[in-house]
């Protein structure tokens, strides 16, 4: 199975009451970093089974848009196994109710996101080793009988400064506005 994991791009500060925190929605920034992510998805021809989001407005926000840039016609699923405080035997059983799947897209928040993704990466010796920043993507070959692998990861920076540093006539057909 191919597993995109997508933290949920920039939603200004985070507030103090978790009520109203969850109920963030993205900023200006985090609306462009999830075209620029979108478009590099779709210029890859990235193409998922199911795409399932954290519940907070942040994360699906940004599963929507980059959902719509990808040309995912399916609904998203939520899943409190991708909010922030989540835990991974959580992300282990939503694992095992899509193994069927050959591409899903996760979107979550860090510390949990970028912790999950270390666990897989590392067979479950290191939860530090990778960090995904806000907006950024990460794919991931898995398997229940082999370990994962990872064969990409690139934040809307990348993406972004690829896009600025190219002339527009000579701009990849995905980064064109």
């Amino acid at each position: 199975m191919i597993i995109y994991f997508l933290r949920h791009a920039s939603a200004g500060q985070s507030k103090a009451n978790p009520a109203q925190d969850a109920k963030r929605p993205l900023d200006k920034l985090g609306i462009d970093q999830c075209g620029y992510i979108g478009r590099a998805l779709a210029s890859l021809d990235v193409q998922v089974d199911v795409v399932i989001s954290s519940p907070l407005k942040r994360a699906t926000q940004t599963a929507s848009l980059v959902a719509n840039e990808i040309g995912h016609d399916g609904k998203l699923l939520f899943s409190p196994a991708l909010d922030k405080g989540a835990t991974i035997e959580g992300f282990r059983e939503l694992l095992d109710k899509h193994v069927r799947q050959d591409a899903i897209m996760v979107v979550g928040h860090n510390p949990s996101l970028s912790r999950f993704l270390s666990l897989m990466l590392s067979g479950g010796a290191n939860d530090r080793g990778v960090d995904l920043k806000k907006g950024a993507v990460a794919r991931v070959d898995w398997s229940t009988r082999k370990p994962a692998v990872l064969n990409w990861c690139i934040t809307p920076k990348l993406v972004r400064t690829i896009y600025d540093n190219a002339t527009v006539s000579s701009r990849p057909k995905m980064l064109r506005k």
